[in-house]
């Protein structure tokens, strides 16, 4: 009996000798045992771990919030978002608004027959996003934007009568100059007057000394710089070049950009 239980300790004694010369590494993020002795672990319970303990980091998850509307005035409610990566879903509340789960880098798509299609890719900075879409006017879409809870049939009733000019994705632009970079690829964002701030060019660089920058009207008014101009209160924007600026003269060599906001196009409409 003394014997077997010497033997017990012996074996204790020599399992905790052994133990002292495990170490413990850390390769990647994943902590493993290592003893001089013996082979590393590789058993499914210390693979399933490893996976455990890696998996979240390249599945960071995050949510973002936004608000979808249309004509820039009405929230579109009961409309779907969707994440492509995270692959997950939700609909739109009744003042427009949705909170959706993303992962790092996600697109956000919002698809549906009435407007156009949105998608925009998730940013590190990215905490809210504002979401006005593009409505395509036709009988049956009036008929689905109101069955589907869209918009009310009043609402579109006045937006098409009187916010035809609200009908855009403007708002969705940080600055005028990302504004006119997207929806005119065919001009170039340069160096303003004085090589101060951004300024536009219409047709090219023509010349290495002289200014290649176009003449700017707002609201019939010439100006000489635009980056005042809000995205969002544009109504209209007009790129004219060689053939059609006669009337602005010698200066309007390198084409007129003409943009019209909708407080004056408001004034017109009241005269």
């Amino acid at each position: 009996m003394l014997s077997s239980r010497l033997a017990y300790m012996d074996l204790d004694a020599a399992r905790g000798e052994r133990f002292k010369f495990c170490h413990q590494f850390k390769i990647s993020g994943i902590a493993y045992i290592y003893n001089h002795k013996s082979k590393p672990m590789r058993t499914p319970a210390f693979i399933t771990l490893c996976l455990f303990i890696v998996l979240p980091a390249f599945s960071q998850t995050r949510v973002v919030k936004g608000k979808i509307t249309a004509f820039n005035h009405y929230p579109v409610q009961n409309i779907e978002v969707t994440s492509k990566k995270a692959k997950t879903a939700v609909m739109s509340d009744s003042l427009g608004r949705f909170e959706l789960v993303c992962k790092e880098k996600d697109v956000i798509v919002i698809d549906s027959k009435v407007f156009d299609s949105f998608s925009e890719r998730v940013s590190g900075e990215d905490g809210f996003l504002s979401v006005n879409l593009i409505y395509k006017d036709s009988k049956k879409n009036r008929e689905l934007a109101a069955s589907m809870g869209y918009l009310k049939p009043d609402q579109l009733t006045y937006a098409l009568a009187h916010l035809s000019y609200e009908n855009n994705n403007f708002c969705n632009f940080p600055d005028v100059f990302s504004l006119l970079r997207a929806k005119f690829p065919e001009v170039q964002i340069i160096n303003g007057a004085g090589g101060t701030g951004k300024g536009v060019s219409i047709r090219g660089q023509k010349s290495m000394t002289l200014s290649n920058e176009a003449v700017y009207e707002v609201d019939k008014m010439i100006v000489t710089d635009i980056s005042f101009v809000n995205p969002c209160d544009i109504a209209s924007i007009d790129i004219m070049k060689s053939g059609q600026t006669a009337v602005y003269g010698t200066q309007a060599v390198n084409g007129v950009l003409k943009i019209q906001t909708k407080g004056y196009s408001t004034q017109k409409q009241n005269q």
